[in-house]
Order: C-alpha cells, then structure tokens, then sequence
C-alpha cells in the first residue's frame, strides 16, 4: 500500500505530469527536459528524484549527462498507470506545447538526440527530417 502512495503522491504536481508526458516519448537526458520545461536544472533534477523514489522512472549516467526513462513495468500497475496517463495527456494544450518544444530539440540536436540509438527511432527519425506529427505521439 506504501508504494502505491508513494506513487499517487509524485503524481500529485503538474511539472512531475509534465517530465512523464516526456518520459512516455523515450528516454532523455536532464538537459532536454530542462530546456523544454523552462525550469532550473536543480529543480528538474528534484522532481525527476521524487518521481525515480516512487519507482516511476530509471535513470542511468553516462559520462557527465544522467538520462530517464519511465521504469520497465514490472507490474500491471506500472503499465496500467503509463497507458493511462498517454490517454489522459491528450489534447492538453500545455502537453502539446511541450511536446513540439521537445521535437524541436531534438531537431536540433539535444543532447541525447546525438546518441539517438537510445531514443524510439519513430522520435529520431522525425526529429532529423520532419516536423512531428503531435497526434502519433
């Protein structure tokens, strides 16, 4: 039952809704996500722990760079829960705006963006030549 809490409870803040929203594209380094959401490193850097703490997101370091990604369901809650929240995120305008935001950095380049092996190749793929289409994702 704690763990359940634990997750509802990182669930609870929009800017932690918003990395997930994120996460749920692939995985990304902290300077992709600090640039999409406009905040402080050390605050994304905060809501990316509590969101890792509830078991939510997995991160591994390479060289100075940390990267997330949504945690391997190992459990039906996990999976019941991400599929959800894909649902749930649609037709959100900020959601939306973060995702172009997103799209437009890895056009650019973004730091995980250039070690694309990492990132689902429907993202790199159109990150390179494309805009992105928001309704596949």
């Amino acid at each position: 039952m704690r763990e359940l809490e634990q997750m509802l409870k990182a669930l609870s803040d929009g800017t932690r809704l918003r990395i997930l929203n994120l996460l749920l594209r692939g995985e990304l380094c902290v300077c992709e996500i600090h640039f999409v959401l406009g905040l402080p490193q050390p605050t994304v850097s905060r809501h990316l722990g509590c969101l890792k703490n509830a078991g939510l997101v997995e991160d591994r370091r390479e060289g100075p760079r940390v990267y997330y990604a949504l945690a391997e369901p190992e459990e039906g809650i996990h999976r019941g829960l991400f599929a959800f929240l894909s649902r749930a995120f649609r037709g959100k305008d900020l959601l939306r705006k973060d995702l172009q935001k997103l799209a437009k950095a890895i056009e650019r380049g973004a730091c995980s963006t250039a070690e694309a092996r990492r990132l689902p190749a429907s993202i790199a793929a159109r990150g390179r030549n494309s805009e992105v289409r928001l309704e596949a994702l």
